[in-house]
Order: structure tokens, then C-alpha cells, then sequence
């Protein structure tokens, strides 16, 4: 405050905090607090509220307590206690005296028997391979008229960011999304017992056709927990590099238009995209196991480099970022990180 106090002079109070970031009355406060900081003496105690001259006395209050906690009116509400008894000719206080009577009785909380939600496990899952989790989720595209739109399935590999599978349809369905992922299970050859598959709680997520595959498949099936979007964090991710490509269009004329661009993005996505998630590799390259050779092209053309002009590089030689060798939904504590073998969690870009 001691740079307010010496601007003040010159520019006034206002604008010397105007000029110092602060609120107007923050020199004040300031000086108030190291007022009450430098008093050492004894401190005078304020005397007890006196009792309003037109409360209820003792025997009042008793009355009306034990009115409002009898039998005939312990599970009414005090407005309508006040309505009845008014009914009858009764008057034995005010609807806000009742209730700082019962609030003082610790008769004032909540009754009845609300609905209380499950708890939810928040989702902790690893994958340091391809084909362990796969990310799965529906968007809706815009189609030619307003309050129409297509629906677009997604099945996202979370460690590569490859895209195993998608579909569109114009709705949303259970059976739909039962034979996308059989299909994609089956195209990408996926043994019994190693798959996750995780998704939000949406309706074809936790459908029963869905459900009995994923039973027959022999794979784990994970849900987000509710209201919760950072749950399904690679999907979005996924669909938001979608819709803000330059060449997506506002509106799709049709299914097949929606189709045929799809086509042509789910291509360039999964074999020319640079994902900064897997070190600016391609989905394709990283799924399929061809990043090592891509790394070791790139460290190359580095090591050059850095014979050619070393002082470019302040002396030290370059290295490439490598692929991360464990990828996470919602990681665990760093303890429990460290305990994995491969321990590089891996954040979402993309």
C-alpha cells in the first residue's frame, strides 16, 4: 500500500489504485487491518443482544414447540400449521417464528426421503499397445434442414488415436451400434480378454443388445460416470479435430454427402494427420508398429543436421520426442503411476 499512499498526492485515491490494480477502498481496509494488528490492549466485549420487546415470552414458545412437534402437525409445514390453526380461530405466532422455534429445536431439517444417487467409480484405464481401449461415442452432423441431422458412430483406438471404426446413420440405435462394433472386433482381429471398450452412459452405451456382444466377445465394457465429460476425454477430442477442419461443412445435403466426407476425413486423419498426442506421428503408423522406424528416420536427418552445424543446436545433439508408452483415462496417482512398468502417461491433444 505504500506505492498508493505515494501516488496519491498526485493522481488522488482513485486513480492511484486504478493505476495499481486495486479497489478503491483497499488502502482504507489495509490500514484498518494494521490498526486492530498494533492494539495490545484489552478488548471491550460486546453486551448480549437484549430479547425483542415484542417477542414471544417462555411460556408463548413452549406452547407453540409443542403444538408444532405434536402428533397432529409433526409432519405439516409451518405455513400450513399457521393456516390451520387461523382456520380455528388460533393464533400462536408468526409462519418465520415457527421457524426459527424449530431451527433453534433442531426441528428444521429436511424430512423427507430424497433420492440419493449411486456412486459412481470414476474409470481408471491403461493402455500401452493397440487394440486395449477403445474409446467409442456418437456425435450428430447437421443435415439439409433445420431440426435434422445424421448420426455418426465412432470407435477410437485410445493409444494410436486410430480410428478402427465408424458408421452414420440417420439415427441413433442400439441394434446399430451392436453390429458396428461386432464388425470392427472382427476386422481388426481382437482375441478374447484383451479389449476394453469404454463410452459415456448415452442410451445405446448401456443397451442390452450392446451389452450380450459384449458378453459373448469376452470384452470389458467401461462407462463414463454421469455429467462427467472429461470421462471419454479421446472421443472428444477426436470430434472436435472433425468439425473444426476447414473444409467441414455447416450443413450435409444429404446421408450420402455425410457419408462421402467421412470417407475422405477418416482417411486423412488416420494416415496424414500429425497427432501431437503420439509425438506428430500418424494413427496408422503408431497402431500398426511402423513409429520406430519413423522415429529412427527422424533422429537421423537430426544427427545430420547437428554435424553439419552443431552451434545451431547450442552444443548438445538433438533428440526426437518419443512415442508415450502408456496412454490413460483419468490417470491414477503419480505412486500408482510409477508402479507400471511403462509409467508416460499421456495427456490429450490433438
Amino acid at each position: 500500500m505504500a506505492g498508493v499512499l505515494e501516488l496519491t498526492p498526485a493522481l488522488g485515491t482513485s486513480a492511484a489504485c486504478r493505476a495499481l490494480g486495486l479497489w478503491r477502498g483497499a488502502p482504507q481496509r489495509q490500514q484498518a487491518s494494521v490498526r486492530r494488528k498494533a492494539f495490545v490492549g484489552p478488548r471491550v466485549h460486546r453486551r448480549a443482544r437484549a430479547c425483542a420487546p415484542l417477542a414471544l415470552d417462555a411460556q408463548e414458545r413452549h406452547v407453540l414447540l409443542n403444538t408444532l412437534n405434536s402428533e397432529r402437525f409433526a409432519d405439516t409445514a409451518p405455513a400450513a400449521v399457521h393456516a390451520t390453526l387461523l382456520d380455528e380461530g388460533v393464533y400462536l405466532g408468526s409462519v418465520r417464528t415457527m421457524y426459527r422455534l424449530l431451527a433453534q429445536d433442531g426441528g428444521s431439517r429436511e424430512r423427507r426421503r430424497q433420492l440419493t444417487h449411486p456412486a459412481y467409480t470414476k474409470p481408471e484405464l491403461l493402455a500401452i499397445a493397440p487394440n486395449q481401449v477403445w474409446s467409442w461415442d456418437i456425435t450428430k452432423l447437421k443435415g439439409p434442414a433445420k431440426w435434422t441431422c445424421f448420426h455418426l458412430y465412432v470407435i477410437l483406438d485410445i493409444f494410436s488415436r486410430h480410428v478402427v471404426g465408424w458408421l452414420i446413420a440417420p439415427r441413433e440405435s442400439a441394434e446399430l451400434a451392436e453390429q458396428l462394433i461386432a464388425d470392427t472386433v472382427a476386422r481388426h482381429d481382437v482375441q478374447p480378454g484383451m479389449l476394453t471398450l469404454h463410452a459415456d452412459r448415452g442410451a445405446s452405451m448401456r443397451s442390452k443388445p450392446v451389452a450380450a456382444l459384449l458378453v459373448d466377445l469376452d470384452i470389458a465394457k467401461s462407462h463414463s460416470r454421469p455429467h462427467v465429460s472429461d470421462d471419454n476425454p479421446f472421443s472428444e477430442s477426436q470430434f472436435k479435430t472433425m468439425k473444426y477442419r476447414p473444409d467441414f461443412p455447416a450443413r450435409f445435403g444429404c446421408i450420402e454427402d455425410a457419408r462421402a466426407h467421412c470417407r475422405t476425413f477418416f482417411a486423412w486423419y488416420n494416415t496424414v494427420h500429425r497427432h501431437s498426442g503420439i509425438a506428430h506421428m500418424t494413427p496408422h503408423s503408431v497402431h500398426y508398429g511402423h513409429a520406430d522406424t519413423m522415429l529412427a528416420i527422424r533422429q537421423l536427418a537430426l544427427d545430420a543436421a547437428f554435424v553439419d552445424h552443431p552451434e545451431r543446436f547450442k552444443g548438445k545433439p538433438p533428440s526426437t520426442h518419443a512415442v508415450p508408452a502408456a496412454v490413460w483415462i483419468n490417470p491414477p496417482h503419480k505412486e500408482t503411476i510409477n508402479s507400471v512398468q511403462t509409467p508416460q502417461p499421456c495427456t490429450v491433444n490433438s
